[in-house]
């Protein structure tokens, strides 16, 4: 007798989401790169700024890393082409 475990089964929408957002997606094409090169020359220009107008400590510390998250999500929304979850 099969077990519920064994009974193959479709993966769910979530599942298939979910395995998107978690797969490596290579540059597909020229417009995919400038995008990513864009995006990074402008997250360093601002991270430039904050370093050079703002005091050292935790805040600015604080001001780099969510740049540095909103480079890493703007470049995942390239790659996802607009996957939402």
């Amino acid at each position: 007798m099969e077990t519920v475990e064994s009974v193959p089964r479709h993966p769910t929408e979530q599942e298939l989401r979910l395995e998107e957002l978690f797969t490596y997606h290579p540059p597909e094409n020229d417009d995919q790169i400038r995008a990513y090169k864009a995006i990074r020359e402008w997250g360093l220009a601002f991270a430039k700024v904050i370093c050079e107008f703002t005091p050292k400590g935790s805040d600015q510390s604080a001001a780099i890393r969510k740049v540095r998250e909103a480079v890493m999500t703007a470049n995942a929304a390239v790659a996802l082409k607009g996957l939402n979850f």
